[in-house]
């Protein structure tokens, strides 16, 4: 067996290779640092988090709390920005991050180049939405370069009724484990929750057996089919193969790197 160029070219098909929260199995998630190596690194797209601040700020952070980054625990909804802007959210990943700051969502609008995209996860309930509705008006973001997603549909419809211009995707674990499968929905219901809020499309957990039936159907639907969250570059390879449009990844760079080699 040789190793050549991969003849499969997922960029060609629109394809996204999207960094979760930066880059962030080299760097701290959710910070400027991980998102601007994710850039330099060739990531298609950004994905992060956002929560409220208590003085109604948007900062970029996955947790409720602050314990896990920086080991002092602070409520993000009860602390105002400036607390949150004195702890040091990158030291756990290594001495060359320590300093590193929790940072606002408009700091990390600002780093995204001008062909490439940022997924905006909302944390928060739906208070947080006029608030993210007054910062993406106030970047200098085209309207297709920002898609929000959330776990939460109460939070997705609010989002879709009061931005209908962005795209806006419903983030689903869907599991074919007997002891999973209470949490996981049916296509079914997914399909109908998706039409009844006007969803753009789905993100979709990595280790369900996702089928390219079942990706065509949803893409004939109009919808988009994101996947979430794949390390390994033979179960991306494989997505992208059945034609899903992005892959969530921890790991942007070395998986781009993977995908432009293949088995001939």
């Amino acid at each position: 067996m040789a190793f050549g160029v991969n003849p499969f070219n997922y960029k060609m098909k629109k394809q996204m290779i999207i960094a979760h929260r930066g880059e962030s199995f080299i760097a701290p998630e959710n910070t400027l640092a991980s998102v601007l190596l994710a850039w330099e690194n060739g990531a298609d797209a950004v994905e992060v988090d956002i929560r409220l601040t208590l003085d109604k700020r948007i900062v970029v952070i996955h947790d409720a709390n602050t314990k896990r980054i920086s080991g002092i625990r602070k409520k993000v909804s009860k602390t105002k920005l400036s607390g949150l802007k004195e702890l040091d959210a990158g030291s756990y990943k290594g001495s060359q991050y320590r300093g590193e700051k929790i940072p606002t969502l408009p700091e990390i609008l600002e780093t995204v180049p001008e062909n490439d995209k940022i997924l905006i996860e909302i944390k928060s309930k739906k208070d947080i939405i006029p608030y993210l509705k007054e910062v993406l008006e106030e970047s200098k973001l085209k309207t297709e370069q920002v898609e929000i997603i959330s776990f939460k549909l109460d939070v997705l419809a609010e989002t879709k009724k009061v931005m209908p211009r962005y795209k806006v995707h419903w983030i689903v674990f869907k599991s074919n484990n007997p002891f999973l499968r209470i949490f996981s929905p049916s296509w079914q219901r997914i399909m109908y929750k998706l039409k009844k809020y006007k969803l753009d499309g789905l993100d979709l957990w990595a280790g369900y057996p996702l089928k390219k039936e079942m990706v065509n159907k949803l893409k004939y639907a109009g919808l988009d089919v994101y996947v979430w969250t794949v390390n390994d570059a033979g179960r991306a390879r494989e997505l992208l193969e059945i034609g899903v449009n992005g892959i969530t990844t921890d790991r942007a760079g070395w998986l781009k790197e993977q995908l432009k080699i293949a088995v001939v």
